[in-house]
């Protein structure tokens, strides 16, 4: 049981670092000037996908 918990609690951990990097690589690309609408969407788009993931193993 206590692995399984550790488990849960790195996914939810991992799936936050990721939304988090996917919005700052958006923010500093556009910064930059390096990204088109796509991409920044798609970046967006993989970080809600992470953050959804992070939500739902909570419960």
């Amino acid at each position: 049981m206590v692995a399984s918990s550790n488990l849960k609690e790195l996914t939810v951990i991992v799936c936050q670092a990721i939304t988090l990097a996917m919005g700052v690589a958006v923010v500093v690309l556009n910064l930059m000037g390096n990204l088109s609408e796509d991409k920044g969407i798609a970046l967006l788009g993989i970080g809600l996908i992470f953050s959804g993931i992070a939500m739902m193993s909570r419960r």
